[in-house]
């Protein structure tokens, strides 16, 4: 019986699905058809919106963007993975009222992409963001959002993926504690400071007063008659 490979080589070396490509294999197409380094607009619409993404991105930033090894990125993103993210959106209480997931996908592959780019090795989301960002031009907010917007989506499959944003947060929060609980030790200390202050003026007055009151129980120093803070 005649085996029929499922997938076929392409010019250029591309390796990609012969039926039912994804979105990953279609941007993979366009990056590998191109020679060399690719420009913002080689790739361009041919792999829909992360295709303009990754196209922007490899103008203005360059490097691996810019490289055939993006294809390979691209192509890993699988229908389970934007399974996973859809399931994922669908569940977020903070989703986007007015988009779906198909509106926000671009967000998702984009953060899932970057993370297969091993110069971003080690670094958490803020460190790459902005590499990221001058992907996401004009056309893709007026369809899919501003960058604000669809970012935690980026961020989240960039972090599912390398793990890096999330010990950033931690530390971001312990920073947070750390700040939060000096600043409520030197406000314990200056209450205490200003209630030693006051007890010791209120002593003095009634020292004074104990030596010119006739009650008995009223004496020099610390007795039942004093008023404490």
């Amino acid at each position: 019986m005649d085996n029929k490979d499922e997938h076929v080589h392409h010019e250029g070396g591309v390796l990609h699905h012969d039926h039912n490509p994804s979105v990953g294999d279609e941007v993979g197409q366009a990056v590998g058809g191109v020679s060399g380094v690719v420009t913002g607009a080689a790739i361009g619409s041919a792999g829909g919106p992360i295709g303009t993404v990754i196209g922007a991105i490899a103008g203005g930033v360059g490097g691996w963007w810019a490289g055939r090894t993006v294809s390979e990125a691209a192509s890993k993103f699988t229908d389970h993975d934007d399974n996973n993210y859809r399931q994922s959106y669908e569940s977020r209480s903070d989703r986007l009222a007015d988009r779906s997931y198909d509106d926000v996908r671009p967000a998702y592959q984009l953060g899932h992409i970057a993370s297969e780019n091993p110069d971003y090795n080690g670094k958490n989301f803020e460190a790459i963001e902005s590499d990221l960002q001058k992907g996401w031009g004009n056309d893709l907010r007026s369809k899919h959002g501003d960058w604000a917007a669809v970012r935690p989506y980026a961020q989240e499959a960039y972090t599912a993926r390398t793990g890096a944003a999330s010990t950033s947060s931690v530390t971001a929060r312990e920073a947070a504690n750390t700040m939060q609980n000096s600043s409520e030790n030197l406000a314990d200390r200056a209450s205490d400071t200003t209630r030693n202050v006051a007890n010791k003026a209120i002593d003095a007055v009634d020292n004074v007063k104990d030596r010119v009151d006739g009650n008995p129980a009223s004496v020099p120093g610390p007795d039942p008659t004093d008023k404490r803070l």
